[in-house]
């Protein structure tokens, strides 16, 4: 853990928390994140551990002219940092429920499973994603579409309070109502670092939920019955779709090996005969290779995405759609289906319900009248296949559904960092949000110092289009 210099105009300051350079025992694993396909590559790394490293971090970054980078899980790593300071929040571990209030206190370096664990204890819950290794406030900043998302909304809406360091190394409480409250959710780190936030737990012990997968002969079938089924189901159920192509290798289990199938993921929260009674018509679909559908403690929820809990390369697309007829169904599986000559995984999330309501002080989470968001992933080097076919093939599948697309999920949008324009980060926000975050953004970092995401520049004054189906 070496000194600084860069340039040698300033002495480093003290830390708390670990520096590490390149070259110096750590740096490599602290850089290191669930996203393998890239890393930062910082000419600093703070591993801080606790505010004061945080600001101290940010003070020096500002004060040596180096953008700053910000990194807790690598989950959601778009725009990989270069030539600069990153602040590595996973030791910012602070945990504490208030079961008399329903709230968390949830620092930086939480992730969901010890945040489901701590809330369960008290028969609560936390609107978390489909992934217990994420982390949590990386994943509210991004709007969180949660398990419950129909019934209870984006976790953004719940949060109650927030600490942030600003570009001026300023540690700032905002709560609904201050100038940048709104900003900082749904904008993923544009405005500072977060050490903390505050949220609303809800009130649910168990759910009804699994998944019922379908074999490659029904996997038509089965989206097709879900499309229109999932237009009648109450706000408790949301659902989602998956679609993905097992190789037929060894570590894949022998049933799925060589398959093609359709997974329905289901989360009711209510009781498990109403949840038996309402999934009736998806199980008339045919025969099931897994039918997985029970009651669950809320803590057992990963059990139901099974998302995978190693790193591995990544890079997604997506579309927010107003609707989904049939015809979207066709060219989903026409572009991005089994014969598709990169393998996608396609998920095709059911949204709504209390996710078209607006959250308080003008969260920046738009295009909030979407019914579906349609993602797909796909692995470079998998099937050999690269990341310039992948783009390729992910562009085709946005241009099948632009009919139907509203916008983007910025949260959504994984690898391609080197991308990442303008265009991309104003298609997931209406023209009036990413004007008001262009100009908070110019009045609180001018510098653009937090820039290694789905930027909004300073006050830009682009003479570029909001973008369109087609913009990556």
């Amino acid at each position: 853990m070496g000194n600084a210099n860069h340039r040698n105009s300033q002495e480093l300051p003290t830390f708390h928390g670990p520096v590490f350079r390149p070259g110096d025992a750590g740096y490599d694993d602290e850089v290191s994140g669930f996203q393998a396909a890239y890393s930062h590559q910082p000419l600093l790394v703070v591993g801080a551990a606790d505010a004061d490293d945080v600001r101290a971090a940010v003070s020096y970054a500002a004060s040596e002219d180096l953008p700053v980078a910000v990194q807790s899980t690598g989950h959601g790593l778009s725009v990989a940092g270069q030539d600069a300071v990153l602040i590595s929040t996973r030791r910012l571990t602070e945990l504490t429920i208030d079961p008399d209030r329903g709230t968390a206190r949830i620092g930086a370096g939480v992730r969901a499973a010890e945040l489901i664990a701590a809330a369960g204890e008290h028969g609560l819950a936390p609107l978390n994603g489909s992934s217990s290794t994420v982390g949590v406030v990386g994943y509210t900043l991004g709007g969180g579409i949660g398990l419950m998302a129909r019934q209870f909304g984006y976790a953004a809406d719940h949060v109650r309070a927030i600490e942030i360091v600003t570009a001026d190394g300023e540690l700032r409480r905002l709560e609904p109502g201050d100038e940048l409250f709104g900003a900082v959710l749904g904008s993923g780190g544009n405005f500072g670092v977060v050490t903390a936030l505050e949220t609303n737990l809800v009130p649910v012990r168990t759910i009804f939920g699994g998944q019922l997968v379908f074999d490659t002969p029904l996997v038509e079938q089965a989206v097709e019955t879900w499309r229109q089924w999932s237009a009648t189901v109450p706000d408790e159920l949301t659902s989602s779709v998956t679609l993905i192509g097992f190789p037929d290798i060894p570590p894949v289990p022998a049933p799925m090996r060589g398959r093609y199938v359709a997974s329905v993921r289901i989360v009711y929260n209510g009781p498990a005969e109403e949840g038996e009674r309402l999934v009736a018509p998806l199980r008339a679909v045919g025969d099931r290779m897994i039918d997985a559908l029970q009651t669950l403690p809320y803590t057992q929820c990963a059990a139901i995405h099974q998302d995978p809990a190693d790193p591995h390369p990544y890079a997604a697309t997506n579309a927010l759609l107003g609707e989904f007829p049939a015809e979207a169904v066709r060219a989903v599986l026409d572009v991005a289906g089994p014969t598709s000559p990169v393998p996608c995984l396609v998920d095709i999330r059911h949204l709504g319900g209390a996710l078209r309501t607006a959250g308080p002080g003008g969260i920046a989470v738009d295009h909030r009248e979407a019914e579906y968001a349609v993602r797909v992933i796909s692995s470079p080097g998998f099937g050999g296949v690269g990341p310039d076919a992948i783009r390729e093939r992910h562009a085709l599948l946005r241009e099948a559904l632009a009919p139907w697309t509203l916008g983007h999920s910025l949260a959504f949008l994984y690898g391609d960092g080197e991308h990442a324009d303008e265009a991309q980060t104003r298609f997931g926000y209406q023209a009036t949000t990413y004007e008001r975050l262009a100009a908070l953004k110019a009045a609180h970092d001018p510098r653009n110092l937090f820039r290694f995401n789905r930027n909004i520049r300073p006050e830009s004054k682009s003479a570029e289009a909001d973008g369109g189906p087609g913009a990556e």
